[in-house]
């Protein structure tokens, strides 16, 4: 077997998902902990501490103790090559965990026990859906009073339209919780709630057993038995094809907090969740085992490292075997990149990639060329596709609070719009600069990130829009006409596409009735799935 066949069986790459507070960064850094990266796990709502997360490493994130911008981490375990993008779990900050679920082949979803699925949980889940990503689930905080076991997978199903297949089983909960069940290798993972939340392993192939039943006590052994007897006869027996295909997902419990269950977990993403897959482009199908190099562009960041002024564009590796030095075309200009000094990451800590094989992250040196989006080919100049901006839901003029800096504020929003942070409109009729967003705090991080990072101070005032859709037509006249007749609602996206803005429903209906020539779209892809009926 070849190298690059090996290298690609012994990758994983995955997204984890959550609504806030769900203990999704908790998770992460105990998944890098366990996994030897790090020496010590932060805390996440420590916002005092002198210890912060791994992966919120922006200043912002330290300050208000929330993840905004996706994190990319790579380490190695038992053989096997990690790559782990923890995502905002903030729902202001959607687009930027979409863009990042087109880069992986698995997500694992967070659930809180005490709350169940919340409404974070469904839009991520849909956008799993629409692109059949196979998703494992934990569910959290089982040292707290929470939900009934069975009342969770019945949620995760109704709610958000997977069948959820319980692979461990917690023994109660709470102050009176004794473990998990490995329901696949018959083993009991006992709690000892302690200053070390120490936990032990012990095999039980008979729940009835006196060890069994002394380690857990006799009611709770009793109860555990009728619980899995119920799970033999109403739920279906977890088929690997069909977490595959993203139709069931594996469902784990435990508490990241006290590190437990959090190995199973890590242990079942490496069994369980598939290798680096194939991605589309508009050409054809690229498969992971081609022998050149094909890569896509789904996120760029500026100022990583304040002191350097730095751009740094995130690449996953579709096809082939990336090397240091190696020259490879940017698809979209056709220009040829020497690539000096890709890097592996371990959130804001870098190091040097000699090579790099599909499901890799690397990130690339950007002089302000690259754009998310943008395809690398060795060879074949093809187009990956799958990554469209959304219809924002708030949007804000921008004022420029200094004149003189006018130059500052525009680079520093033009950085901004191709990390994909906010996204920037402007007015056909007069010219004025809109952002749009998915929640104000977006806002704010674009006016600190403005203020800290290219010395641009800007004000923003209402704009009175409800929402806003790309537009088409194939009649030119009826284009024309609609055009001239709306021209005070138009305005171009970034890549000089057309936009309506509309202050409601009601709005929209009535220019559908009017011009029927026009076709109104969700996102800039315009695809027959984003057409507004």
């Amino acid at each position: 077997m070849s190298t690059l066949q090996d290298e690609i069986k012994r990758r994983r790459t995955f997204a984890i998902i959550s609504h806030p507070d769900a203990g999704k960064t908790t998770i992460t850094e105990k998944l890098l902990l366990f996994g030897g990266a790090i020496q010590q796990a932060g805390a996440i709502k420590a916002k005092k501490a002198a210890k912060y997360t791994t992966s919120d490493w922006m200043e912002l994130e330290k300050q208000r103790g929330v993840s905004v911008s996706t994190s990319v981490m790579c380490f190695e375990y038992r053989n096997m090559i990690v790559n782990l993008l923890d995502t905002p779990g903030h729902a202001d900050f959607s687009e930027d965990t979409y863009r990042t679920l087109t880069a992986v082949d698995s997500v694992l979803m967070v659930i809180d026990s005490t709350k169940g699925v919340e409404e974070r949980t469904k839009k991520l889940m849909d956008v799993c859906r629409q692109r059949d990503i196979p998703v494992m689930t934990f569910m959290n905080k089982l040292d707290r009073e929470g939900l009934n076991p069975f009342e969770l997978l019945d949620d995760v199903e109704k709610q958000l339209g997977i069948k959820a297949i319980p692979l461990s089983w917690p023994i109660s909960m709470g102050k009176t919780f004794k473990g998990v069940y490995n329901i696949r290798e018959k083993k009991l993972l006992s709690f000892t709630k302690g200053e070390k939340q120490k936990y032990q392993e012990i095999l039980v192939p008979d729940l009835l057993t006196d060890e069994f039943t002394e380690c857990v006590g006799e009611d709770y052994a009793k109860k555990l038995s009728e619980d899995l007897e119920m799970i033999q006869c109403v739920l279906e027996p977890f088929d690997r094809q069909e977490y595959e295909n993203g139709r069931v997902t594996p469902v784990f419990f435990g508490s990241a907090i006290n590190n437990f269950g959090v190995i199973e977990l890590l242990e079942s993403l490496i069994e369980l969740s598939p290798p680096p897959q194939g991605r589309s482009a508009r050409e054809r199908r690229v498969n992971p085992d081609e022998q050149k190099m094909t890569g896509i562009v789904f996120k760029i960041h500026a100022n990583m490292d304040p002191k350097h002024r730095d751009r740094i564009a995130f690449m996953r590796i579709c096809s082939g075997i990336f090397t240091r030095g190696m020259k490879v075309k940017m698809v979209r200009t056709q220009r040829e990149f020497k690539v000096s000094n890709p890097m592996t990451f371990m959130a804001q800590t870098r190091t040097v990639a000699e090579e790099a094989y599909p499901g890799d992250i690397i990130g690339i040196h950007d002089t302000g060329l690259i754009k998310i989006g943008d395809t690398f080919s060795e060879g074949e100049l093809l187009n990956f596709t799958g990554i469209p901006s959304f219809s924002p839901e708030i949007f804000k003029k921008v004022i420029n609070r200094n004149p003189m800096k006018s130059k500052q504020l525009h680079t520093g929003l033009r950085q901004l719009l191709e990390e994909g942070v906010i996204q920037l409109f402007k007015m056909v009729l007069d010219q004025q600069l809109i952002l749009g967003a998915v929640g104000e705090l977006q806002f704010d991080v674009v006016k600190f990130r403005l203020e800290n990072e290219y010395s641009a101070h800007c004000d923003y005032a209402q704009f009175d829009s409800g929402f806003a859709y790309w537009f088409q037509g194939s009649v030119p006249l009826e284009m024309e006409r609609f055009r001239f007749e709306n021209k005070s609602r138009i305005a171009t996206d970034a890549e000089d596409k057309q936009v309506c803005f509309f202050k409601g429903q009601w709005e929209l209906h009535h220019i559908q009735k009017n011009y029927l020539g026009v076709q109104f779209f969700r996102s800039s892809e315009c695809t027959e799935k984003d057409k507004v009926i």
